[in-house]
């Protein structure tokens, strides 16, 4: 029967989208230790971050992105170790945050409090995120497990178990799978939040999972980690696609609307790739702070867009926060791209099994 080979002649390059290049315009130093955590609140008028000196910062959007003094709008205090996860209520002027302390908090930002209390993680609390359209919420953490809590009452309602190792990153979805798990034993769990159950489990890694994002347009997901990021069908988890090049430690991914897909490593690389096509079109690092250690403080451990696309805010290991915005007089003639090394690397893994 011989071995069936695919011949290059069926091989479709995709025509990635021209995306602009990325430039960073602003640097906030106020956190006193490294910046693990990053979230925008619904109106877009403002961001929160937490970091390693267990504090929360709330920062105006408008002034930060242009560098001023009075940037800064409060600094909120109560956990008592690094704050690892934070989300901003759509409905409701809430602040949660997660930290390393097992601490899950509801912050009032109406009088800057702490009003609830979720209680429950036997360890470290690694990620954090809403339901988008029930009052529950779903930490993750070093225990190994998912927890799913009613906003209102603090109870707990699902502990999502069967992973082995630290939950890094979670995602949900008003469509099922409601909620999908991402962690450090390399596997991705979708769960059926109804049952508390897990419908299946993605093997693909051979690495720990610690960052996973998802696209307003369209039913898919990406998980990143340090082999590769791979792209699935929101559905049913469906492998699609590896993009891969980005050889760090991916501790942050953030998406736009755009289709720009952004992965931050741990060695301070940040790779710029078109969604659509798994075209990285930029390539940079970033710049650690002067007076910081080079190698050691050169690190990304978050990074969100804003809600319109057009601001970056990335959350780094020399205690900064930095806001990166597109080039504005860049266009495919100044930047083109490269076509003949896209398609060489389409061809190279077309032979390729995964």
């Amino acid at each position: 029967g011989g071995i069936l080979v695919k011949s290059n002649k069926k091989t479709k390059i995709p025509t990635p989208t021209w995306h602009a290049p990325w430039k960073l315009t602003t640097v906030l130093s106020s956190h006193l230790g490294w910046v693990r955590s990053v979230a925008f609140d619904p109106t877009n008028d403002m961001f929160a971050t937490g970091g390693a000196d267990r504090v929360i910062k709330i920062w105006d959007l408008a002034k930060a992105s242009v560098g001023a003094n009075d940037a800064l709008k409060i600094t909120l205090t109560g956990h008592v170790s690094p704050v690892r996860g934070l989300a901003f209520s759509e409905k409701h002027p809430y602040l949660f945050s997660a930290g390393e302390d097992k601490q899950v908090k509801c912050w009032d930002l109406e009088t800057n409090q702490v009003i609830r209390h979720y209680h429950g993680h036997l360890s470290g609390v690694f990620c954090l995120a809403l339901h988008p359209t029930l009052d529950i919420l779903v930490t993750g953490g070093r225990d190994a497990v998912a927890r799913v809590w009613d906003m209102r009452s603090k109870q707990q309602i699902h502990c999502l178990t069967g992973h082995d190792h630290t939950v890094g990153a979670l995602l949900t979805k008003s469509t099922d799978p409601q909620v999908i798990t991402g962690s450090h034993d390399t596997t991705v769990k979708l769960w059926d939040l109804a049952a508390g159950k897990c419908r299946s489990t993605l093997t693909h890694h051979k690495k720990s999972i610690r960052a996973m994002v998802q696209p307003s347009f369209e039913n898919t997901f990406m998980s990143g980690a340090a082999d590769c990021l791979k792209k699935w069908q929101g559905k049913d988890g469906r492998f699609l696609k590896s993009f891969t090049g980005h050889k760090s430690v991916i501790n942050a991914m953030a998406l736009n609307d755009d289709g720009v897909l952004v992965s931050g490593g741990d060695n301070g690389s940040l790779n710029f790739w078109d969604y659509k096509t798994g075209h990285c079109f930029q390539e940079t690092s970033t710049v650690a702070q002067p007076g910081s250690l080079a190698d050691a403080e050169n690190g990304i451990f978050a990074s969100q867009f804003d809600l319109t696309g057009t601001r970056l805010v990335t959350c780094e290991a020399d205690k900064t926060v930095k806001i990166w915005k597109q080039e504005d007089d860049a266009s495919e003639l100044t930047h083109p791209i490269d076509m003949v090394a896209w398609r060489k690397k389409c061809l190279k893994e077309a032979k390729q099994r995964y």
